[in-house]
């Protein structure tokens, strides 16, 4: 069952490199690729596209990662959504923050390809 995935963050290179990890799963299983450059953006994508699996920047401009992140836990219809925080903000309170409001995972910056690709797979339900 193909899923979609939206990655959020106001550094292109970032989403260019996450879309490339992340591009397999399109071609081989089908799975839909969104993007969004800000935290606003990425909520308007959030309710509109209803991703099984979002990878969300912290430090972005208008709403920062943990208030996209809270937004989400607040609305029941969006519930099942996986949210991994995938930030340069790597001190042990970030991550029991971002935990606290609801992330799936939290992740530091730079990240391992194949990790991304493989909580993808594990989150989505895809198996080689």
């Amino acid at each position: 069952m193909p899923g979609k995935i939206l990655v959020v963050d106001d550094e292109v290179h970032i989403r260019m490199l996450l879309e490339q990890t992340l591009e397999e799963l399109e071609d081989d299983y089908g799975v839909e690729l969104f993007t969004a450059e800000n935290g606003e953006e990425g909520l308007d994508t959030i309710r509109q596209e209803r991703p099984e699996l979002v990878f969300l920047d912290i430090m972005m401009p208008y709403m920062n990662g943990y208030e996209v992140c809270q937004a989400v836990r607040e609305d029941e219809s969006l519930s099942e959504i996986k949210i991994i925080l995938l930030t340069a903000k790597g001190q042990e309170s970030d991550r029991k923050h971002g935990l606290e409001i609801g992330a799936e995972r939290y992740m530091t910056k730079p990240f391992d390809p194949d990790e991304i690709l493989e909580v993808a797979k594990n989150i989505l339900r895809i198996e080689d």
